[in-house]
């Protein structure tokens, strides 16, 4: 049974560490390198993370600089920053692209709030369904009598334990993202 635990743990955990993730990449009005963790470059045929092919750094609260490798390379990393649909526009000067960080908008902030809550919805929903995939193993090891039905009551009370624990990480993330996003 504490393998059942462990795998059903492991489940909701993955969830939240995901949803974390995600949010990263949720623009909240000031520079993080975070926001470009997904940008992809044609690198001569080869897809590349931009990070393989720049410095990148926070020169300040409204501005991200990105010195590339290879300064040919320039117009290929501003296309893929503007494919990327970041609503950020870069400038350069023939060795370093700067990306501006715009303020955003109050609608653009509510519409963001509204995204990052349709992530943690999705996180609650994997968290549930560790969840059920637990009791219904429990179920099972019940009916095929390896263990008792005081086991699994107990086992139940486990995964509801579990599935609690989680579900309030999710929505305390999810506060502090939308704090995070809201205020000015």
């Amino acid at each position: 049974m504490n393998e059942l635990f462990r795998d059903v743990e492991l489940k909701m955990k993955h969830a939240v560490e995901h949803f974390q993730h995600e949010l990263k990449q949720l623009r909240t009005g000031r520079a993080s390198l975070a926001i470009l963790e997904g940008v992809v470059v044609e690198y001569f045929g080869t897809p590349t993370p931009l990070n393989q092919m720049a410095n990148m750094a926070v020169a300040d609260a409204t501005m991200l600089t990105l010195q590339p490798w290879d300064v040919t390379q320039i117009s290929a990393i501003e296309k893929a920053i503007l494919k990327a649909n970041l609503g950020l526009t870069p400038s350069n000067d023939g060795k370093i692209i700067r990306l501006p960080i715009p303020p955003l908008t109050e609608e653009r902030r509510k519409e963001l709030a509204r995204k990052a809550h349709d992530m943690a919805e999705n996180s609650r929903n994997s968290v549930r369904g560790a969840r059920r995939d637990g009791n219904d193993l429990l179920k099972k090891m019940e009916k095929d009598k390896d263990i008792s039905q005081d086991d699994e009551r107990r086992g139940q009370t486990e995964v509801q334990r579990l599935h609690d624990h989680y579900i309030t990480q999710i929505n305390s993330v999810l506060e502090a993202k939308e704090k995070d996003i809201l205020t000015v």
